[in-house]
């Protein structure tokens, strides 16, 4: 009797990561660090930028500004580069890094020169350095304000000994009528310092958002188009890479099967022909054997059919495809399809995740030695998730064999991902995510 292990859960077959994030006082500090040098940071960035454009915009009709105002592009390039690595070590912030517009090889010195200039990169890392010291400037004035009214008000009971005691002089707390005396006036800092302390982490936020959301707009939002750039490329290249991976086998099998047998079919054909009247015995065991060659031509191209498309999945949608498919299976297989998703799908979704979930009941069949297996489809926000789990040893590889790279090049193509989670002795999990819009 085989033993059987429990399938996994499939809502996530890769470990989402820790959340290293900072927390309450760690945060607030790790802010305030970042708002206090965002003031000394950004007044040489705006020096030496301003600086630079000032001289070398005038000069440009002379040429001899250009060299000028690329140097002062790489020096806005290194406060960019700077500013992003700041936000990620002490925001948190991802603050990805664009693609910089580079010379080509072979160039000569006056493109090399100016390819930078034509970069907007390049022109947006100037303007961020001039905004930065208006929003560095608000944000360390504000922070350090705020930061010295909270130690101030709630240490003055202890360092207000060392005051002068001036009888002509009103403190705050007698102007405010609340008392004469050095106790009224630390009880009315105390007060002011735990307010203070109060909108602290709020004040500090604001101004931190205000500085940061403006470099991340400036330095970080055209990384995000250009990655969505070679995402959309990327999947196109996938798509048509799997396209071309998926002619050339259905034109491989269709001449090492049907095609073989098919001329092996008329060879039988014609020799029975000949043999019809001189031996009619042999014109039957030739005519037997065309039938035979026919036949499993037959279901040999049934069989490629499926390979392209499932007629099933054609006629009837999703679900009776996959209730087919897994009913081949020799494994005890569990099949669970949200209802709404069984019909209604576009046509090449349908179609990618009936392979994901044939490529891995495959799998299952050839290498997992798995006794059960649980296939699921169902919607997920705005995409649509198939996975198949099993029992079974484990090892499978995206880099093993070609079935599991063109199904990711498939999926890549339509927008989506396969996640494969496949440990030595088990289990596996296959998991293939294609936005419903395809």
């Amino acid at each position: 009797m085989t033993e059987t292990r429990p399938v996994p859960p499939v809502d996530d077959p890769v470990p989402a990561p820790h959340d290293t994030r900072r927390r309450g006082l760690g945060r607030v500090l790790a802010e305030t660090g970042y708002a206090l040098t965002a003031f000394p940071i950004g007044l040489v960035g705006f020096v030496l930028v301003l600086t630079g454009f000032a001289v070398g915009a005038p000069l440009a009709v002379l040429v001899v500004g250009l060299p000028v105002l690329a140097l002062t592009a790489a020096v806005a390039r290194g406060f960019a580069h700077l500013e992003r690595s700041r936000m990620r070590r002490m925001l948190d912030r991802e603050a990805p890094t664009p693609t910089y517009a580079a010379a080509r090889p072979g160039d000569g010195w006056f493109r090399r020169v100016v390819t930078p200039l034509r970069d907007p990169q390049a022109w947006l890392d100037m303007v961020g350095a001039v905004l930065a010291f208006a929003t560095g400037t608000l944000a360390f004035v504000a922070v350090l304000s705020c930061w010295a009214v909270v130690l101030g008000g709630l240490t003055y009971w202890f360092w207000q000994q060392w005051l002068p005691d001036d009888p002509d002089n009103h403190s705050l707390a007698e102007l405010l009528g609340l008392g004469d005396g050095r106790g009224a006036e630390s009880a009315l800092n105390l007060v002011l310092g735990l307010l203070a302390l109060a909108l602290l982490p709020w004040v500090v936020r604001l101004v931190v958002l205000l500085h940061a959301g403006l470099a991340e707009a400036l330095l970080c939002s055209r990384a995000s188009l250009q990655a969505e750039v070679r995402r959309a490329t990327g999947g196109r290249d996938a798509a048509r890479d799997a396209e071309a991976r998926s002619l050339r086998r259905l034109e491989r099998d269709i001449h090492d099967g049907p095609q073989q047998r098919l001329v092996r079919l008329a060879m039988d054909i014609g020799r029975a022909r000949h043999q019809l009247e001189k031996d009619p015995e042999r014109a039957r065991e030739a005519l037997d054997a065309a039938y035979t060659q026919a036949r499993d031509a037959i279901d040999e191209l049934r069989a490629l059919s499926r390979g392209i498309a499932p007629p099933l999945l054609v006629d009837r949608g999703l679900g009776p495809a996959l209730e087919e498919l897994v009913g081949r299976a020799d494994a005890e297989v569990e099949l669970r399809i949200d209802p709404d998703l069984a019909h209604g799908l576009a046509p090449h979704v349908e179609t990618a995740l009936y392979f994901v979930v044939a490529e891995g009941m495959t799998n299952v069949a050839k290498h997992a030695g798995a006794a059960t297996v649980l296939v699921q489809v169902e919607r997920e926000g705005h995409i649509v998730a198939a996975n198949v789990a099993d029992d079974g040893v484990g090892g499978a590889h995206q880099g093993k064999g070609s079935g599991l790279a063109g199904l990711e090049q498939r999926v890549r193509g339509l927008g989506g991902r396969l996640l494969l989670s496949s440990p030595a002795g088990g289990p596996t999990v296959l998991r293939a995510e294609v936005p419903l819009d395809g």
